[in-house]
């Protein structure tokens, strides 16, 4: 069911380390983006696949990992992402990307959690040292990396205390997201 799907889709930014993801499956997963509506359908997306350990240690060497998080560096190794999916805007297709990342990496995502799978869409990324060290053509955008993996931390939804939207985590490592409530949220005009 959907809603079970969006419930357990957090943002998980610890992983076993242990536990390997098959290109296959990552194939798998940017055809879920493949097939996702596209405005337009120009369809002005690409990506690039990581399931070596020697490429993801460089991909994760060039994110930040968690803003509210200050004192938190990203995971130690083996709590690191078994796989990356980076998602890049093609501008020989388009100059305009629009909102076709965001769609891309939900349903990413979302068929990432019904393989029992979770991850972590990033947007801090080290965008110049990235695309250098992938040789990417001059055409193509870094727009987002999804870090992929078996999730290793537990992440909980809670209601936001006092307007303060920033995530925490406690002192056994659970991960607390605060969300507005819904009536907040929905306006009746």
């Amino acid at each position: 069911m959907i809603s079970d799907l969006v419930q357990r889709n957090r943002s998980y930014r610890r992983f076993n380390g242990a536990a390997n993801i098959a290109r296959e499956t990552l194939v798998e997963l940017v055809d879920l983006a493949r097939r996702s509506p596209s405005g337009g359908n120009i369809q002005p997306l690409k990506f690039i696949l990581s399931c070596d350990p020697t490429r993801n240690n460089m991909i994760f060497s060039r994110l930040k990992w968690a803003g509210y998080l200050t004192e938190w560096e990203g995971p130690e190794e083996g709590e690191r992402p078994s796989g990356y999916i980076i998602i890049l805007g093609d501008r020989e297709v388009s100059e305009n990307f629009g909102c076709d990342h965001g769609i891309a990496a939900q349903s990413i995502l979302l068929g990432a959690i019904e393989r029992g799978l979770g991850g972590c869409i990033i947007g801090s990324i080290k965008r110049r040292a990235l695309r250098q060290a992938l040789l990417l053509p001059p055409s193509c955008e870094i727009l987002l990396v999804i870090a992929l993996g078996e999730p290793r931390e537990e992440v909980v939804l809670e209601e936001v205390a006092e307007d303060d939207i920033k995530y925490w985590r406690d002192e056994k490592g659970v991960h607390h997201v605060p969300k507005r409530p819904l009536d907040e949220l929905i306006i009746d005009g």
